[in-house]
């Protein structure tokens, strides 16, 4: 996106270099990484990370509502509700397409959002690789608010383990060893000492919930939570008896999961901004578009991008049986805007943003980006391409 520094990776860019890339990055656990790792990161100029920081802030308005529970107690389904919710999320996340302007410029607009952690660990070990490995300018960074690496792992570190003892801090998930993200769990294991734990191997005594660790039953205090709640219903008769998270355990949940379905695309029909595209929900439709095949059509509380359908007839409506649980976003057209060597890729951002308690605000920290050369985003879709998959953006140096 900034030619200059875009031509020079580029003449510089061999396949040994990435080999020597993919080697690195694959160091720290062989074989763990099963989705396609991107030949290049995106290089970002200053004035498309101003409008998504701007845009990001706009949405905060409305998440730091003192009115917000209220708007979005429908968002939770009465089944996945869970007890001692705090007053606001950990961690947000912030979805942008690469777009262009009528006036051909570059502009952000907004996919999803969510409530929910990403690959923070893993968005370190990355860009490190790419720096050392590939020709990524010195002078940029991929850190936001001015942290360093250090800084930044040290925030992640107080809002997952705070006073507790590493060992009493676990990150949970369904069958962690098998899940395609599990790299992003050694790493977060390797840089703060947090083991990825399974559903399954958690247990309760009254009030409080117990793992064993190293043979040693273990007390758990805090959850730093990596389950979707879909998924964990979706396997209930493969996984067995599990406790249940929806009684009030004496644990602090990191970030809670009633967060995921608040911040979620649930909230997107309510934004009007140049950079969210217009967005119905389902069940409150009068009538359909007229321009309808300028929609995609979206599960609210999906994740990945799975159940999406983005070329949407009448009857793809008419076959809804939960249209309360779906929107019509408006089709955002994304920029052929990364030149490689097999043609242009398209660009997805995502801004993640820490929410320490105590803090009046949430505040980005650091990103991740996703590159394709077809109509799907994400690190499942293009894997007979090249120049595509997951990335991470470094930022022209200026205002962070």
């Amino acid at each position: 996106m900034i030619a200059s520094v875009r031509n020079t990776y580029n003449s510089l860019f061999s396949e040994d270099k990435y080999r020597a890339f993919l080697q690195a990055l694959d160091r720290p656990h062989p074989g763990v990484i099963e989705f396609r790792v991107a030949e290049t990161p995106v290089f970002v100029p200053q004035t498309l990370l101003r409008q998504m920081e701007e845009t990001c802030s706009y949405l905060l308005e409305l998440i730091e509502d003192s009115r917000f529970k209220e708007i979005t107690e429908r968002a939770i389904p009465a089944n996945y509700r869970v007890p001692s919710e705090n007053d606001h999320p950990h961690f947000l996340c912030f979805d942008f397409a690469v777009s262009m302007d009528e006036h051909g410029q570059l502009q952000p607009q907004l996919i999803e959002l969510q409530g929910f952690p990403s690959l923070f660990a893993l968005q370190v070990w990355m860009p490190e690789c790419y720096q050392f490995e590939l020709p990524v300018p010195i002078h940029f960074s991929y850190l936001l608010d001015g942290h360093t690496q250090e800084s930044y792992l040290d925030l992640l570190k107080d809002i997952l383990i705070g006073p507790c003892p590493k060992e009493e801090v676990i990150l949970l998930e369904i069958k962690p060893h098998e899940q395609k993200t599990r790299i992003d769990f050694y790493l977060t294991q390797d840089y703060l000492g947090i083991r990825p734990v399974c559903i399954t191997e958690v247990f309760a005594e009254g009030n409080r919930l117990y793992y064993m660790r190293d043979g040693i039953k273990t007390r758990v205090q805090r959850i730093y939570n990596r389950m979707i709640f879909d998924e964990l219903q979706a396997r209930q008769v493969e996984l067995g008896p599990i406790i249940d998270l929806t009684r009030d355990w004496e644990v602090t949940w990191i970030t809670h999961p009633n967060w995921f379905y608040r911040i979620s695309k649930f909230l997107l029909p309510l934004y009007h901004h140049p950079h969210v595209p217009k967005s119905y929900y389902v069940s409150e439709l009068k009538q359909l578009p007229p321009d309808l095949d300028q929609y995609v059509l979206k599960p609210l509380f999906s994740f990945a991008g799975q159940g999406v359908i983005i070329d949407v007839t009448p009857s793809d409506l008419d076959a809804i049986p939960d249209p309360e649980n779906w929107i019509l976003q408006r089709k955002v057209p994304y920029a052929d805007i990364i030149q490689t060597p097999d043609g242009p890729a398209k660009c997805e951002i995502r801004l993640m943003y820490f929410w320490k308690e105590g803090d009046p605000k949430a505040k980005p920290a650091n990103n991740l980006a996703r590159l394709s050369k077809g109509k799907m985003i994400g690190t499942r879709y293009n894997q007979d391409k090249t120049w595509v998959g997951g990335s991470a953006c470094f930022f022209e140096p200026g205002r962070r």
